[in-house]
């Protein structure tokens, strides 16, 4: 891509050689199924990035397919511990450098556990934050597997 007005996770993959497009939404996006449709997608496409903090200074960012819900006993039993808790907006900003809405697993000030529920995987292309509100990056999903090398793969949604 080598876009000089790439948004920062645009520039991480470049750097990592990971094929992908940058989407910029024409206004705001109000809500996951007109993201979906502007660009052209399922909503179970589109991957939301949640940060979790495990505990003071130890955060880990769990990768959810569009509606999918987090179980939290499913992820508390995976992780084999009895609390953790979504990081405040704050948090968020301070551990990832992204806005809520623009968080994505690559880019990241310092490394972080990543945790892929296997539904975001069974799609075969994604859209995730980009670092800018706004703005996605759309690639495959096994260029996601092979980028987040170390990435962490179980089911950690809710059963519908």
């Amino acid at each position: 891509m080598n876009d000089t007005n790439a948004p920062p996770v645009g520039l991480a993959l470049d750097e990592l050689g990971v094929t992908h497009q940058v989407f910029r939404h024409a206004g705001p996006v109000a809500s996951l199924e007109q993201a979906a449709k502007e660009r052209n997608q399922r909503p179970e496409q589109i991957v939301r990035s949640i940060v979790f903090r495990l505990s003071k200074g130890e955060y880990l960012m769990a990768l959810m397919a569009g509606p999918d819900q987090i179980s939290w006993s499913a992820l508390r039993a995976y992780l084999g511990r009895s609390r953790l808790t979504t990081a405040s907006r704050e948090e968020v900003l301070q551990v990832t450098g992204y806005q809520l809405g623009a968080v994505a697993p690559f880019g990241l000030p310092a490394p972080m556990r990543i945790l892929i529920d296997e539904s975001v995987l069974a799609q075969e292309e994604l859209s995730l934050g980009s670092g800018v509100r706004g703005t996605a990056v759309i690639m495959k999903s096994e260029d996601l597997l092979l980028a987040l090398d170390g990435a962490e793969v179980g089911q950690f949604r809710k059963a519908v």
